[in-house]
């Protein structure tokens, strides 16, 4: 008689690619394989895959280089399949919704292929492989979001969380993959999400930040689907509402969907933090046609030069791609005058790869690799530039710290985040002060580096009113 139970215990090593969704998906797959609630004991996470009787790679495809890097780990883990058959390998997320059954076929000593949409089913797809020794795909697509979906909450192991509100993406970008690979649009309840961050907060939860490929397109199924800004904005009040929780951010939001109001809101609720990603693409008014993104450098600038009026000091980040089909040197030039005008804080920047199945890998005049590559650097060194420039702006100031837990370079000292999202390390232990994870703290910061800040505790008074 076949079980119908994982034995237990067994170990689970689980490494995660690409965005802050995957990130979250990771720990929510984490809770089901590790909470005693979905049977008998659980998996136990282990940092080695090399001793794991569950081998989990979360993907993503939007990038080619994202892609690869999942290949390459599977074939180092095919020797662990051979010397221990009983191990489950599993590929889950974007690549998995992305190639499905190609990938069983494409890797003989695969045993799962999971899809986005598929990540809360995980224990009886586990089930269903141990059982019945067969090889799993499941990718099937839902316009809805299940009953179970989001029932088991988030693995907490910080004050600080991620909350999906939303998946999917109906924008369709020339360049993108995700409509594909996560699905069209879909809303959660606006009550379920509350009631999760409720619970979060119980949890010593600080700060929660909502997820999604297009957040402020958040539309709640009590509208009937119909997307309107405003319900986004009421959200977002309903969550610095809730008790406990001391900060508030959100991403990612598509510049054309920013509106007026959510802006506003920067202004008037303390605890949404001030930084907000904004990604712009291209500097180039051509560039952003052919991407297909909806609006104009003048519309996007407006927006920006808003947030700035609304909340002074604003911390802004960005997306650029650089090389995209036809990109000439006078666009490549638009883009640098725009990270010059709106000097960002931070800028995610990539080189141009064809995704299969996109408009973009089929346009004609595809740019020179070793060109875009060149220009990849001209803009990431200014950028580099620009980012010390906003940093050493800091130094003498006090500011809000959210204290995280130790820091990863020194035991003795701690680290927290700013709410304008920079790092900062500052003494912990011997420092004379009792200050744990969770606390919101002042710190005047000291000296500035590369990637981080230091600060040193506020001679007012330690703990934020």
């Amino acid at each position: 008689m076949k079980s119908t139970e994982i034995s237990v215990p067994e170990r689970v090593y689980i490494e995660t690619f690409g965005c802050q969704m995957n990130s979250n998906d990771s720990d929510r797959v984490l809770s089901i394989l590790t909470s005693s609630c979905n049977g008998p004991g659980g998996y136990v996470k282990t940092g080695d895959p090399f001793s794991a009787d569950l081998i989990l790679l979360n993907t993503c495809s939007v990038r080619d280089k994202a892609e690869q890097k999942v290949y390459s780990l599977l074939g180092r883990f095919k020797p662990v399949k051979i010397e221990r058959p009983s191990v489950i390998i599993a590929v889950l997320g974007c690549v998995a919704q992305q190639q499905g059954l190609k990938l069983l076929k494409r890797i003989p000593y695969l045993d799962m292929v999971v899809g986005t949409q598929n990540l809360h089913r995980i224990r009886e797809l586990l089930i269903a492989v141990k059982n019945g020794s067969e090889r799993v795909v499941a990718v099937e697509e839902s316009l809805t979001i299940g009953e179970d979906e989001y029932t088991v909450p988030t693995k907490v192991d910080g004050p600080k969380a991620f909350v999906p509100i939303m998946r999917g993406c109906d924008n369709f970008c020339a360049y993108c993959i995700v409509p594909y690979t996560r699905g069209r649009e879909v809303s959660r309840a606006a009550v379920d999400i509350i009631a999760e961050i409720k619970e979060l907060a119980s949890r010593g939860v600080k700060e929660v930040t909502l997820i999604g490929q297009n957040v402020n397109s958040y539309a709640p199924p009590a509208t009937g689907g119909v997307k309107l800004n405003e319900n986004f904005s009421a959200l977002l009040k309903e969550v610095v509402a809730v008790d406990g929780v001391n900060r508030v951010r959100f991403v990612t939001s598509h510049p054309k969907d920013t509106s007026e109001e959510l802006i506003a809101l920067f202004g008037t609720e303390r605890k949404i933090a001030t930084s907000l990603h904004l990604p712009v693409q291209s500097g180039s008014n051509r560039l952003l046609k052919l991407m297909g993104r909806g609006y104009t450098v003048k519309e996007y600038l407006g927006k920006i030069d808003l947030l700035k009026e609304v909340k002074p000091g604003i911390a802004l980040s960005s997306d650029i791609i650089v090389g995209f089909p036809g990109e000439t040197d006078e666009d490549f030039s638009s883009t640098m005058a725009l990270i010059e005008r709106v000097r960002y804080d931070n800028l995610f920047s990539f080189k141009y790869s064809p995704r299969p199945g996109t408009r973009a890998a089929l346009f004609d005049s595809q740019v020179d690799p070793a060109v875009a590559s060149k220009r990849l650097q001209i803009l990431q060194k200014r950028q580099r530039q620009i980012s010390a420039e906003k940093s050493e702006a800091l130094k003498g100031r006090y500011l809000e710290v959210l204290v995280e837990g130790a820091s990863k370079g020194d035991k003795n000292e701690l680290t927290g985040r700013t709410a304008c999202n920079k790092v900062v390390n500052f003494p912990g232990s011997g420092s004379g002060f009792n200050v744990v994870p969770g606390d919101m703290i002042e710190l005047l910061i000291t000296d500035v580096y590369p990637n981080s800040l230091r600060g040193v505790y506020n001679e007012r008074g330690l703990l934020c009113s």
